[in-house]
């Protein structure tokens, strides 16, 4: 490949679940980019504090993603990602209740059973993520109907 063509194809910025990929300049280096703060949501009336550390409450669906900063789209490594949901009959319980910490490049993977509508609300999985000199993040990922898995990065803004 050429150089012009190269520099050409680097001018490209991807988003991805709310993460800007970072640029590629000629020469390979990597341009830092900011990343949009993950969206919030709802708390609901089911949260409890205190879920065990454990990645897995069931199986057919796998959430996974990367936890950043919004300043500079770092990696935060052990950030705690809380997770709670509805059981297979719709109803929230202890056995659906995880923390999971993200690895040494923020990235956590949590395994359940596919998320069950209920009530009128959608297949859900609430998330909330915190981190050492992070605004705590309180949101809810939404898989689609049919969906095994899925990625959710979560972007943390920090504290001022």
């Amino acid at each position: 490949m050429t150089h012009n063509r190269l520099a050409h194809l680097a001018v490209t910025l991807v988003i991805v679940a709310g993460v800007h990929a970072p640029l590629l300049s000629p020469q390979g280096a990597v341009a830092a980019q900011a990343c949009v703060p993950t969206r919030a949501d709802a708390l609901g009336p089911f949260y409890k504090p205190g879920a065990p550390v454990r990645s897995k409450v069931g199986s057919g669906h796998v959430l996974r993603g990367t936890v950043r900063s919004a300043a500079n789209c770092a990696p935060i490594p052990g950030a705690r990602v809380e997770v709670w949901m509805a059981g297979p009959d719709g109803e929230y319980a202890d056995e659906y209740r995880a923390t999971v910490i993200a690895d040494a490049q923020g990235r956590y993977r949590f395994e359940s059973h596919v998320p069950p509508p209920y009530a009128g609300r959608p297949s859900h999985i609430h998330v909330r993520a915190s981190a050492a000199g992070f605004q705590t993040l309180v949101t809810q990922y939404y898989p689609s109907v049919g969906q095994t898995e899925g990625t959710f990065d979560l972007v943390l803004v920090g504290v001022r």
